[in-house]
């Protein structure tokens, strides 16, 4: 039995031996190495960029949900001529157009008076140093170092009041300046008609300032509108070289009241104002200038007929908001009878001492000026 078993072994074992040699050659698996094809290769790290989720830009200004940011404070500076802010006249009345603009469009206001004529030029200076956006000159004294700083600093908007420059210089060298001017020939008729025709003497007067155009203009047209009603009329005029000479004013006053004047137009700033007091003084009638003195100058208002307003407040006004909202444009913004930019005030406490027909008399000259069927005889120079 033993014998039978070691047999069918060794045949066997033969018989595996046989098969093998007859088979392909197997050659055993070696064990997997970390070849690419063989192994997963592994996943390169991943970059910030595409891989890993990238943070959210931080929300800007402008997309966060804030308040919008705040306007630029738009600031205006006012040059004042010698006269000052209170001379009762075409300077406060500057400065009350500034302060009106300060509290309807919220602009931030300031005024610098001048002392001398020197003061023109570094008054501007200080308002443009301070980045001011707009600055007004107040007067016609102030054209020429209004217009050598507008040049200096072309990026501010300049307005100046009662100074017209050459029409070509606005298109050139002056790009930044609007002159503010008013038809005072227009509105000095009209206080001629009513001063006239008020007239008892048969003589009036008026007490100037300085030679210069806007005042001629005022005086030119009184005397004509004085002719208008009584053609033998008697006008005395004397130009004064100063604004700020109340006191030679009322001399000049004094000395036309001894000469018959029984109407006294103070045409002047203050030195104008001296020839009111004479006109308190003596009990004889007075018309204001520039603005309603009926108010700004309560000492005489009792003996006002009337004043030869300029609304200078308003085109100051006017200026500004044009300047804030970025429209305003050189060249000349002129105020005349046409867009009731000039006018006489109201009679006030002589409202019921004036003739009906002196006030028809006023009325239709308006009317006259309006259409242009009356002129006023100003030629300019």
């Amino acid at each position: 039995m033993k014998k039978r078993m070691f047999t069918l072994v060794t045949m066997l074992l033969v018989l595996a031996t046989v098969l093998t040699a007859c088979g392909p050659k197997a050659t055993p698996t070696p064990v997997p190495t970390k070849a690419p094809a063989v192994q997963p290769t592994k996943a390169p790290a991943p970059t910030k960029a595409a891989a890993q989720p990238t943070k959210a830009p931080a929300p800007t200004k402008a997309a966060a949900p804030t308040k919008p940011p705040a306007k630029k404070e738009f600031k205006v500076g006012l040059v004042t001529d010698v006269g000052g802010v209170n001379d009762k006249s075409f300077n406060q009345s500057a400065w009350k157009g500034l302060q009106k603009a300060m509290k309807d469009f919220g602009v931030k206001g300031k005024y610098i008076e001048s002392k001398q004529v020197t003061d023109y030029e570094k008054n501007i200076d200080a308002f443009a140093t301070e980045g001011y956006d707009m600055i007004i000159t107040v007067g016609f004294l102030m054209g020429d170092a209004t217009a050598k700083k507008a040049q200096e600093y072309p990026n501010i908007k300049f307005a100046i009041v009662d100074y017209a420059y050459k029409p070509e210089d606005y298109k050139t060298k002056l790009k930044n300046v609007t002159s503010l001017l008013f038809a005072e020939d227009q509105v000095g008729y009209l206080a001629g008609v009513l001063a006239g025709c008020m007239s008892k003497s048969g003589t009036i007067g008026s007490v100037a300032g300085m030679e210069i155009p806007p005042v001629v203009r005022y005086v030119t047209g009184y005397q004509n509108g004085a002719k208008s009603v009584n053609p033998n009329i008697k006008t005395l005029n004397q130009y004064i070289p100063s604004f700020i000479d109340p006191a030679k004013g009322k001399e000049v006053g004094l000395s036309m009241i001894e000469q018959g004047a029984d109407v006294i137009f103070g045409v002047g700033g203050n030195t104008g104002n001296g020839g009111l007091l004479a006109a308190k003084e003596k009990g004889k009638m007075g018309i204001g200038v520039d603005v309603d003195q009926y108010y700004t100058y309560p000492e005489v208002k009792d003996i006002l007929i009337t004043s030869a307003m300029k609304n200078v407040d308003v085109a100051v006004y006017t200026a500004i908001k044009a300047a804030a909202e970025g429209t305003l444009k050189p060249g000349v913004m002129l105020s005349s009878v046409q867009n009731n930019g000039i006018g006489l005030a109201p009679y006030h406490d002589w409202d019921d001492k004036i003739p009906q027909k002196c006030k028809d008399l006023v009325k239709k000259a308006q009317t006259g000026l309006k259409n242009g069927t009356i002129e006023t005889g100003y030629k300019a120079q």
